[in-house]
């Protein structure tokens, strides 16, 4: 009953801090612009772009910008005020709107990849600094919570947004559309303005005057640290499945011969999705985080393995129920792992070098899924990619007590 107390006392601490309130009200907000944004990103294409392969390389473009500007953004998130990178990346992002206006105006693809291109860099600085921030707002014994919560009102506004984005485009024109993402943005830049954090603070792992300032030190703190080298590993495990996920989507469709099937589905996942978000700070009162990472990339693979009967439509809904809850808790999980085991003086770095990967390996899992899809199909390509989790996540396990053994080697100067 105690503990019980203790821990409502600490939810109620977290919610009254109003850097809490901005940064999930700012993270809905902005969903809700950038899912405008990427449906009307698809309408544009549909209606200039008559080659799929054209629309990818489009899309790939934007992406190859983040890439290449990742190692400056992690280097700049460290070395200045994570604020004002938020708050300039922020702006260029409003500004990325404009030419977007001009690729509708004038029915230009190359304005749109200069848009694509724009906005592309602006998340490549804002989401690192965004993940070094939150450490700064609350404790570390809420870190996990929040985690989850964000997450959840991402996926929140990813929901009512591509449902929006539909509405609207059949009531508005596609540039009142862009115009409803820009005020988006606008308002997350004016949220940003009134975060107040201290940014002050020294990792106790790293010594005044020993700061490093190169991307490439982030490396030799990775690998010092077995359980973040474990994490980082495991979390490419739910991006197997989330690469070719709309791919994967619609092959069920066509298989099951049913549009309807596709609502479904994502509906499913998402509602599952926050569950697990929802649940995790609870769950995490009775289990460690290595096994839930463990648990959660289990049941990942298992989730993969099930839609070999991706024809029937109730298992294959099941199958999504089980997949958006475990990367609902993984998520959370593996990121309040990133935040407090890795000092925070390579926060910016060390965020902005997972935002690469996982750009990186995307694109592999995208294409790689296209070309399974082709070769062997759905069920048998879900049954490779099922057993290639699974045996992942068993390798991890199997070395998780010299990692445990690791990681309390590294609290023990801290405690």
């Amino acid at each position: 009953m105690e503990k019980k107390n203790i821990r409502n006392r600490e939810a109620k601490e977290m919610w009254r801090n109003k850097n809490v309130w901005i940064l999930l009200t700012g993270e809905f907000i902005a969903g809700l612009g950038l899912w405008l944004g990427i449906i009307g990103n698809l309408e544009f294409m549909q209606e200039h772009i008559p080659s799929d392969f054209l629309k990818s390389l489009l899309l790939a473009a934007g992406l190859l910008a983040g890439i290449a500007v990742g190692p400056l953004a992690g280097r700049l998130t460290d070395q200045y005020s994570k604020k004002t990178v938020m708050l300039i990346s922020g702006f260029v992002r409003i500004i990325s709107v404009v030419f977007m206006l001009i690729a509708i105006q004038t029915g230009s693809v190359w304005w749109m990849l200069v848009f694509l291109v724009l906005l592309q860099i602006s998340a490549a600085f804002y989401f690192p600094a965004l993940q070094a921030a939150i450490p700064l707002v609350v404790s570390e014994k809420d870190l996990l919570q929040l985690n989850g919560v964000h997450m959840n009102v991402s996926t929140l506004s990813r929901i009512i947004g591509t449902a929006a984005a539909g509405i609207l485009l059949v009531a508005i024109p596609l540039n009142a559309v862009y115009l409803l993402s820009m005020a988006a943005y606008i308002v997350l830049f004016g949220l940003t303005w009134f975060l107040q954090f201290d940014e002050n603070k020294k990792s106790p792992v790293i010594k005044d005057g020993q700061q490093k300032q190169g991307f490439k030190d982030v490396f030799p703190i990775i690998v010092k640290l077995p359980i973040v080298m474990m994490t980082l590993i495991l979390t490419l495990i739910p991006l197997i499945f989330l690469g070719g996920f709309n791919l994967v989507v619609i092959n069920i469709s066509e298989l099951q011969d049913s549009s309807a099937i596709k609502g479904w589905i994502y509906t499913a996942e998402g509602l599952a999705f926050m569950s697990g978000a929802f649940l995790i700070k609870r769950i995490s009162y009775k289990f460690s985080p290595y096994k839930i990472l463990f648990a959660s990339s289990l049941l990942i693979g298992f989730s993969q393995l099930m839609l070999y009967f991706a024809n029937q439509p109730v298992l294959t809904i099941i199958a999504f129920l089980l997949f958006g809850f475990s990367v609902g808790c993984f998520f959370p999980t593996a990121a309040t792992i990133f935040q407090t085991r890795v000092p925070k003086d390579f926060h910016g770095r060390f965020f902005s070098f997972r935002n690469m990967m996982d750009r990186v390996f995307f694109q592999v899992v995208l294409l790689m899924t296209g070309f399974l899809l082709d070769a062997v199909g759905l069920q048998n390509m879900s049954v490779m990619f099922g057993a290639l989790s699974i045996v992942m996540t068993a390798i991890f396990f199997m070395r998780s007590r010299n990692l445990r053994a690791s990681a309390e080697t590294e609290q023990s100067p801290r405690s």
